[in-house]
């Protein structure tokens, strides 16, 4: 097999590009979500009704479904690419999660109450600007968050939809909807877990891992990459490898998104750099940073914490805490040894060397942020 490239999609009508090592994989990548994309593209302006737009539905729904990295679509396709050939319906299956995605994100932005999303206003933001520009009575902040969670309902079904009405055939879709449905379950488990998560209760770190774990890292890597290879009629040997990998590489990936919560830029994270400090989010960064940290330095970063608001100083301070506890290095040899998990379990009698070469990857730019 042969990598081509986004162009030779384009040109080949868009058909799924092929996995292997003629090109680099960042093409290939790059070739997915723009294939990913075009489905959802052609799928949202038929699904979303009309009564919608003129609330600004459509704008809300390409700010969350067509603007991210495709990781799920991708780690979906390449399980499929496991046991089967390059196939436009089960790209266009995969491409479903991208609607599951926005379905998470959105309510996530509700709960959190985060001002913004990918660098724009939050979905609940934009429709409460909506309700207040049309001089309607009542409250426009329940408005925006409740139009939010409707909207996040409507991607829910329609990635399902998709899922349903990718052209795979019956067979190989009876095999997927068990782990969709548990992993819609684990992600809804999650969330009410994460309703609870506070850096103020001090919670311990295994605690913490496995919110995230359900939250994030299941649905973000294994769970898409075990639905694409059971889609594909893989047999229980590689489901297993595939498991293990994208149990340890969704691990690091939450991992790396804690890292960013505290220290990444808004150009990375699309959200206010004092995110996860802010709303005294229990990351694993900060729990662990008052494991780590000497006495007095826990007592400052817990008086932090609990203060009612933290300003831009306050913030500074508490991350030079967390450096001084040693817990960021500590996370970073933690992913480092995810990531070395993740690539044992691609065993070269179960994955030719493309295959390999592809989820190598893939952690990487999970964990790294490479793109």
């Amino acid at each position: 097999m042969s990598i081509v490239s986004p162009e030779a999609v384009a040109d080949s009508g868009g058909a799924p590009p092929v996995l292997g090592t003629a090109t680099s994989f960042p093409l290939w990548r790059d070739a997915v979500r723009r294939a990913v994309l075009d489905e959802i593209g052609d799928f949202l302006p038929r699904a979303c009704p009309v009564a919608l737009r003129h609330l600004g539905a459509q704008d809300v729904l390409r700010q969350y479904a067509l603007g991210g990295k495709c990781l799920r679509s991708t780690f979906m396709y390449l399980g499929w690419l496991c046991g089967a050939p390059d196939d436009p319906a089960a790209l266009r299956a995969a491409a479903g999660l991208e609607l599951l995605h926005a379905f998470a994100l959105l309510q996530d932005d509700v709960m959190d109450q985060s001002a913004t999303r990918r660098g724009a206003p939050a979905a609940h933001v934009r429709f409460a600007a909506v309700h207040r520009g049309t001089g309607a009575p009542g409250s426009s902040v329940r408005y925006g968050e409740s139009a939010a969670t409707l909207l996040a309902d409507m991607c829910l079904v329609w990635a399902e939809q998709m899922l349903r009405e990718s052209g795979i055939a019956e067979r190989a879709l009876a095999r997927v909807w068990p782990g969709y449905d548990s992993m819609r379950v684990e992600l809804a488990t999650g969330q009410f877990a994460d309703l609870l998560n506070d850096a103020r209760t001090e919670p311990p770190l295994a605690a913490v891992l496995a919110i995230a774990q359900a939250k994030s890292g299941n649905y973000t890597v294994r769970c898409p990459l075990e639905m694409g290879a059971a889609m594909a009629g893989c047999d229980a040997t590689v489901l297993d490898a595939l498991g293990r990998y994208g149990a340890a590489v969704g691990e690091a990936f939450q991992l790396r998104d804690d890292i960013l919560g505290i220290f990444g830029s808004q150009a990375v994270t699309g959200k206010p750099v004092d995110t996860d400090l802010g709303t005294r989010t229990a990351t694993s960064v900060v729990v662990l940073a008052r494991e780590m940290a000497t006495s007095p330095a826990r007592a400052e970063l817990s008086e932090l914490l609990h203060r009612p608001r933290l300003g831009a100083a306050e913030i500074t301070r508490a991350r030079t805490l967390i450096t001084e506890s040693g817990a960021p290095a500590r996370i970073e040899e933690m992913i480092a040894e995810r990531v070395g998990r993740a690539r044992d379990a691609l065993a070269p009698t179960l994955f030719a060397a493309p295959m390999r070469a592809a989820l190598g990857y893939m952690a990487a730019a999970c964990t790294e942020r490479v793109a």
